[in-house]
């Protein structure tokens, strides 16, 4: 299939369209966002389901297979900030701590672009290790922390390690997804049988629901793009291809498939909105946090949806022949 063919298969998905609703809905000043407390609870439905789906098909996972996509994983997530970081000094009119919230936000990754890869490869009929998860997981903790420290070392105040490393390690995301991952590869081909018509059945169901509230937060967030103008919303989207394009490399020498590979792609290519945020806030508190989410979720989080991952799919395969 030609990467135009996959391109427009993904335009008019369900995921993507219920998403430009989302956007056309707060354009519109209609109230179409999700209570929070319902925002929440799709949340903690979906890093937990796909913790635990991974965590099941972990079962069928060798030692020898995982541990280069884990190291290759691991080099990401250390390089990936630094890269953002050194990419934002091009831009002059943000200052280096907010460099370095940004650089966290890229260096994490968004659970909601991870999923949307899933679906739309699962529905293209292509195969993803059941690692896929903890690939995600173990980029999370390393991409968050060295962002902060780059940002940290411009603060005059003393950075709170032990609190920034206790909400990272213990917020839900990692939570979650590990508790999930745990679990999975614990417990039973019955017992997860009996759970997974609800945690695993209904994922795609939620998610939509979920990508109606993102579209909604994008669209408000519109504003934000004009105030800080237009060289960070093109390093929102030029920065994602480069971080994708490195990611499928890497993983196509670690030895994961097609699928793999490009969901390796995705994870280095998008930026998290959830974890982040909140280790970000209490690593460097003086960042312009709107600016980092509104970088991620109003410009990076579309793009990967709507051209991104078919994009990192076509790279996949130009790279396996």
């Amino acid at each position: 299939m030609s990467i135009s063919a996959v391109t427009i298969e993904n335009l008019t998905s369900v995921a993507t369209l219920i998403f430009v609703l989302g956007i056309l809905g707060a354009r519109l000043k209609s109230d179409v966002r999700i209570p929070d407390s319902i925002y929440q609870m799709i949340s903690i439905f979906l890093l937990f389901g796909i913790g635990l789906k991974g965590g099941h098909a972990l079962k069928e996972t060798s030692f020898d297979s995982i541990i280069k996509p884990v190291f290759g994983t691991l080099f990401l997530g250390v390089l990936i900030p630094i890269l953002a970081f050194l990419t934002l000094k091009l831009i002059k009119n943000i200052n280096d701590l907010d460099r370095g919230a940004i650089a966290a936000h890229y260096g994490s990754t968004s659970l909601v672009t991870f999923s949307a890869a899933l679906l739309f490869l699962e529905n293209s009929g292509i195969k993803v290790e059941g690692s896929a998860t903890a690939l995600l997981t173990i980029m999370e903790i390393p991409g968050i922390v060295v962002g902060v420290y780059l940002g940290a070392r411009h603060t005059k105040k003393d950075v709170q390690w032990g609190k920034t490393m206790h909400e990272v390690i213990t917020g839900k995301t990692i939570l979650l997804l590990v508790g999930g991952l745990v679990i999975g590869a614990i417990t039973s081909a019955a017992g997860y049988q009996k759970v997974s018509p609800f945690f695993i059945d209904l994922q795609f169901g939620l998610l939509t629901l979920f990508l109606l509230h993102l579209g909604y937060l994008a669209g408000s967030r519109w504003s934000e793009i004009r105030r800080v103008g237009l060289s960070v919303g093109i390093f929102a989207i030029v920065f994602p291809i480069l971080a994708g394009t490195l990611g499928v490399i890497v993983g196509h020498f670690a030895g994961l498939s097609i699928g793999g590979a490009t969901m390796l792609g995705v994870l280095s290519a998008s930026a998290s909105y959830i974890a982040a945020p909140a280790a970000v806030s209490i690593g460097i508190p003086e960042a312009n946090a709107g600016l980092a989410l509104m970088s991620s979720i109003g410009v990076t989080f579309p793009f990967n949806l709507i051209i991104g991952i078919p994009l990192y799919l076509e790279i996949a395969l130009a790279l396996f022949g």
